[in-house]
Parts: C-alpha cells; structure tokens; sequence
C-alpha cells in the first residue's frame, strides 16, 4: 500500500492518518527543498540555542534540573553540562526559545524547531542514529506541530494557549517515533500522550515562566514516544475526539488541515527566520525604525525632538505588544515602545538592545511614551506603516511591506550561518563554530546524528 493511499484511507480520522502518515514516510517522499529547509532551521537552532546557553533562566534551570537528572548521557549546548535525554531535550528547548530569536511558521507562529530538534539530539546521544535519519524525523516532526497548529490557529493563541508549546509536543512525540521506528498504532498511542501533557500560557510571555512550558513540550514530546515504544497506550482519536485536543483547545477545528495533501505541502517550507530578536510581528516596525535611524533628523540626537511616534498595522501588532515601561529584556522582546524606540535611537536591533541594560536607559523610557498605535485588519501582520511627528510640525513616514526575514524576504543561507556565529560568540561559547556549521550542513551524509550537538556543548 503506498503512503497516499494509506492517508486517503484514514482520511475521516486524522490521529491516524498522521501517525500512519510518520510510520511510513520514507526519506525518498521528502523533497530537496525542504530537506535544505531543515538544515537551515538546525544552524538557526544551534545559533539561538548558544546564545542563551549561559544566561541566568537557564543557569537556574540546570541547577534546578539537573538534581534530577538519572545519568550524564545528552549534551546542553554551549555548556559543560551533561543530563539524561529528557532533561537534555528541555533544558536546550528552552535554551533556543529564551530570547524569542527562533524560527516562525506562518500563519501559525509556532516557533517549530525549538521543541522538535532538542528531543532529537538527545535522544541521538543515547542510540545510535544517522543523520538522515535526525533529518527526517526532524521534518515530520515540524510538520505535526504546524498541521495540528494551522487546525486551531488563531482562535487558539488569541484564547491564551502558547502554541509552541502546546502543538510542539506532537510534534517532538513524532519526531521522537520515528526515530525509534514506532508503528502507526503507537505513534497514535505518542499522540494521546503527548495531547495530555499540552501546556502553555501567552500570560506567560516575557517571563522565565514561559521557557518550562516550551521545555516540557521537548521533554514530553519525547517521554511520549517512550511510553509508546513500551506499550502506554492512548485515546483513539486524541486530536479529534469529541473530548480530544483539538475541541478543548480551539474553538472550531479544522480537521483538514491536518490531513489535506499530507505528504505533498511541507509546512517546513512556511517557515521563516528572524533577523532581530523579538516577537516576529516586530520585524516589520524594527525594519521601518532602523531604515530611519540614519536620517538627520534622528541621527546624533534628534531624535530628542521627536513628539510623537504612530504605528499602523495589523491588530495583532497592538494586542502582542502594546507594552509600554517593560521592566526587563526578556519584556522588551515583545514591547513596541521599547523596539521603536532602542532601533531609532542605537540604529541597531541585537541582543544587546533587547538587554535589561537597554531596558533602564531612561532616554529609551521617555522616547517610548510617545508611541501610540492604529489598528487596520486589512493589513497583513508583515506590513507596517510608520509616522514620526517633530516638535516642529515636520513628518517623517516609512512603509513595509515585507520585513526582513519573512517568507517573501527569507535569510539566506550565509546570513542564517552569520547569525550563528555572532551568537555564539555573545553567548560566549567556547566551540568551533565553523566545524559546527559544517557538521550541520553535511548532516544527510553523517553516520552519526549526535555530532553537531557534541561540537554545540561547550569545551571548558
């Protein structure tokens, strides 16, 4: 029986038509677009994953982790530490999501990679696995998150639920299963496991708080396949189930867009990396601020003398960061005031201008009460239209329509490898970088997965 024939059949259930859809992909149905798509994520994975790799959250989070870790098996990059596999896969997952500089599906905004690749690489540095065979569970991996993420989107997230976390644990559970080469019946049995561990609060956001919900979705995502892979089993129909996931956490879920040419649209290829580190609906504002701070009305000061600043764009622009006086980095990440204002006055949008040092500079506080915001639903959430009013009656204005980093203005690959290593070099990692980004792209042909994350741990 081919694969599309197997999908067409359980067509009505879509718990199994995607877990016999994983049981019997074959690297062969992957095309070499999105297998270069899945390389691109993993450099960007190990550059975000680096880059907070000593920062406090996660310093408490592997003081606090590790004293229950039962063995020193997996790796956590940019560190010497060693823990289990579940440990592993959390701690790194939350490592990757910390400064909101990870990758994006669109329309969904999950953040994909950060909970399906660390359950990966731990779980390659306890059995032995290829790297083609880390690719591609790692892509069928993604494309489980965003699937049961395009079902629920954006009802989901606008009800609260942080959708990394709760759509990335089916997909680490997937990724996981196929690695460990489950059935159809156990990756539904991975399924329901994973459905009961979802978790996650937008309430959450901009706290330390949120990185235990996106670790869990790594950590569970791979226990799931665990318990599958001993016989644990599950729900029939965990997704779509009068009581499933799908029904409790959306409003009206739309079935086909798990199952709807399953094998032949790869969700991979939706997926698109950020230049700045911050929530992605920023991208276009930042573009827009950065594009002026060189004008000599702004630069060397004059700035000083702007009297207002007006943002038009999407509602969700307003509704995700209309943050004004954020007292912290990790806040700044998701507040319009602080990136309008950090980008005009620095001309730069890095991790060092989404610090708790940018954050109590008093200039950027002041110059951020003067932004107000204008909803219009009929722009897309990449485009953005900015107004500067000056004490003295002149204007200045600038459009996006694309930022940056979007689908329509993607990374490219020398740029994604660029970001790797300016952040590891921020977070301080003492690597090869090179040798890393190398291992990355040869990782198809590489008899063992585990090698990338190995040269991510950090040598002292």
């Amino acid at each position: 029986m081919t694969m599309t024939a197997a999908v067409s059949r359980d067509a009505s259930t879509p718990s199994s038509a995607l877990a016999r859809f994983v049981a019997e992909s074959s690297w062969n149905d992957v095309p070499q677009p999105v297998r270069h798509a899945a390389h691109r994520a993993l450099l960007n994975f190990f550059a975000v994953a680096l880059s907070a790799a000593r920062t406090p959250s996660i310093d408490i989070a592997v003081r606090t982790y590790s004293r229950f870790s039962a063995n020193r098996q997996a790796s956590v990059a940019g560190r010497t530490d060693r823990v289990d596999a579940l440990t592993a896969a959390a701690l790194n997952a939350m490592a990757a999501n910390v400064f909101d500089f990870d990758d994006t599906h669109h329309p969904t905004i999950i953040h994909p990679t950060s909970p399906v690749a660390p359950a990966l690489f731990a779980l390659a540095e306890t059995r032995p696995m290829t790297g083609q065979q880390l690719l591609h569970a790692f892509v069928l991996g993604v494309e489980t998150a965003c699937r049961i993420g395009n079902a629920v989107s954006p009802e989901h997230y606008a009800r609260g639920w942080h959708i990394t976390s709760t759509c990335g644990v089916f997909g680490a559970a997937m990724a996981a299963a196929k690695a460990l080469g489950l059935d159809a019946r156990q990756n539904r049995h991975a399924l329901g496991a994973a459905a009961v561990q979802a978790g996650g609060l937008v309430e959450a956001l901009g706290t330390g708080a949120k990185s235990i919900s996106v670790g869990n979705a790594a950590r569970n995502g791979l226990l799931s396949a665990f318990l599958a892979a001993e016989g644990f089993d599950g729900p029939a129909q965990p997704l779509e189930g009068e009581r499933g996931y799908l029904r409790v956490a959306g409003d009206n879920p739309r079935l086909q867009a798990i199952t709807g040419e399953l094998g032949q649209r790869w969700e991979l290829l939706n997926n698109a990396y950020k230049p700045y580190p911050c929530g992605v609906v920023l991208n276009p504002v930042i573009d827009a601020c950065l594009e002026l701070a060189s004008h000599p009305d702004i630069a060397h000061g004059g700035w000083a003398r702007i009297a207002r600043m007006e943002l038009t764009g999407h509602p969700l622009l307003r509704q995700r960061t209309d943050r004004p006086g954020v007292t912290s980095g990790r806040l700044s990440q998701v507040s319009a005031q602080h990136a309008v204002a950090v980008s005009l006055v620095r001309g730069r949008a890095g991790l060092p201008e989404f610090s708790d040092e940018a954050v109590a500079d008093p200039a950027l506080r002041e110059l951020g009460t003067r932004l107000v915001f204008q909803d219009d639903a009929a722009m897309s959430v990449d485009a953005v239209k900015l107004r500067i009013d000056f004490a003295d009656g002149s204007t200045l204005r600038r459009e996006i329509d694309a930022p940056r980093g979007s689908l329509m203005r993607p990374l490219e690959d020398q740029e994604i490898e660029q970001k790797l290593r300016d952040l590891a070099r921020y977070g301080q990692a003492d690597i090869d970088v090179d040798r890393l980004i190398d291992a990355v792209w040869s990782l198809e042909s590489a008899p063992d997965a585990a090698l990338p994350m190995r040269l991510a741990a950090s040598r002292s």
